[in-house]
């Protein structure tokens, strides 16, 4: 049987409409291989003694972690599978608190645009993306571009 895809199609998605993924906590072995797989051993992220003495008082997760994750709780969602032709932009992209061990947190996503592309087989839909952690409190917030395809 050929491949089906469980993703939704352009014409699925629908102005003001809300997903939201499960939450995972953060723990010093995310950051550690993260800071492996990127290079990034800033001693904010890596070093104890060093973070104690910033104002976060202690060290945090990687900015640009909290966003892999957020896009693989997405992903999760099963809305992108199969349906996704690219992903064309992050933008607005902004850290607004920090991810602190121990912390759990999960994705929104909610459908701010769509608009039809010059190619009858696709369309673009805008997302306003917010991660938020298990206090409610906004940590990462982007609007993502995604071209998606059509139903034939």
């Amino acid at each position: 049987m050929a491949y089906q895809p469980r993703g939704h199609y352009f014409e699925e998605f629908k102005v003001g409409e809300i997903f939201e993924t499960a939450a995972r906590t953060i723990n010093p072995a995310d950051v550690s291989n993260f800071a492996g797989v990127s290079g990034d051993f800033n001693p904010l992220h890596t070093d104890e003694e060093t973070a104690k003495r910033t104002p976060f008082g202690g060290r945090v997760a990687h900015g640009l972690l909290t966003l892999a994750i957020a896009t693989g709780q997405l992903n999760q969602l099963g809305l992108f599978e199969g349906t996704t032709l690219a992903l064309l932009g992050m933008d607005k992209l902004r850290f607004t608190g920090p991810v602190r061990f121990g912390d759990t947190i999960h994705t929104e996503l909610t459908v701010k645009e769509s608009r039809e592309s010059s190619k009858p087989d696709r369309g673009v839909v805008i997302f306003d993306t917010v991660v938020k952690n298990q206090r409610g409190e906004t940590v990462l917030q982007f609007e993502q571009s995604v071209l998606m395809m059509r139903r034939k």
